[in-house]
């Protein structure tokens, strides 16, 4: 496992504040910007061999009862049976669920984990994971790997990343990755408000709603992520050659080959 090295919470949230308050000294503000690009190579060189990943989002507060991490647990188990490393935010709830079931699955497992002052612990389903100070650094990590992203029920949090995920689509700044909703009942009146009022107000259009999908079956979501990944972005598995990253350990296993970016 990889775990960076954390501040105490309380020290963190002052920095945070500090740097908010706006202009500063700047030596503070130097000092700032290179522990921040720190943090950027240090996501970059952890996730450098991930592989193929997609994302799960969802509530850190869904417990092992619910239907809800249920459901997420076998998204990640189809995941990794297809052959995905499962990415999440490496917290409890949704995100240990889709963890869990790719872990369990046999396959791979890794988190981005964030800074906060309640401490969020990274769950016990992880095959490597790193601890982010910031939240845009994070997201940068959460989408640079993924080849989709699933949301299931969530809060602020969840919203942020989905919105965030399709504003990156809809302005072209990454390629149409499949943008997953899981959990029509909790997800309806959302869709209901995107494809009425805000289409009809024309602040989006109706090709921006249609590129967000959703479904309760686990199999589905995994089908529309296999034909997208294998047909629209020629993603195709291979024996892993060995290579290294600077500063990176050499590693085994499969690999897929990565166009993504093409």
């Amino acid at each position: 496992m990889t775990r960076a090295r954390l501040e105490r919470p309380i020290e963190a949230v002052d920095k945070a504040l500090r740097f908010l308050e706006g202009p500063q000294p700047r030596g503070f503000e130097l000092a700032r910007a290179v522990r921040i690009f720190f943090e950027f190579i240090r996501g970059f060189r952890a996730f450098h061999f991930a592989g193929p990943c997609v994302t799960v989002f969802g509530s850190s507060r869904f417990t092992e009862g619910h239907r809800y991490y249920q459901l997420a647990r076998e998204v990640g188990s189809l995941l990794a049976r297809a052959g995905f490393t499962v990415m999440t935010g490496g917290g409890p709830g949704i995100m240990e669920a889709a963890n869990r079931g790719a872990k369990e699955a046999g396959g791979r497992s890794i988190g981005c984990n964030i800074d906060l002052p309640q401490e969020q612990q990274p769950n016990g389903y992880l095959d490597r994971w790193i601890t982010f100070r910031h939240f845009f650094v994070r997201k940068v990590m959460l989408v640079k790997y993924s080849y989709a992203f699933i949301a299931l029920p969530g809060g602020f949090g969840t919203l942020d990343e989905i919105f965030e995920s399709a504003t990156l689509i809809q302005t072209h700044k990454i390629r149409d990755f499949p943008l997953i909703l899981m959990g029509l009942d909790y997800w309806q009146p959302l869709l209901d408000l995107l494809r009425g009022p805000m289409v009809r107000a024309g602040t989006i259009g109706v090709h921006d709603v249609e590129k967000i999908r959703a479904t309760d079956s686990p199999e589905e979501a995994v089908a529309w992520i296999l034909t997208a990944a294998t047909e629209q972005f020629g993603l195709a598995w291979r024996p892993r050659r060995r290579q290294r990253a600077i500063g990176a350990r050499r590693q085994r296993g499969g690999k897929a080959r990565d166009r993504r970016h093409a």
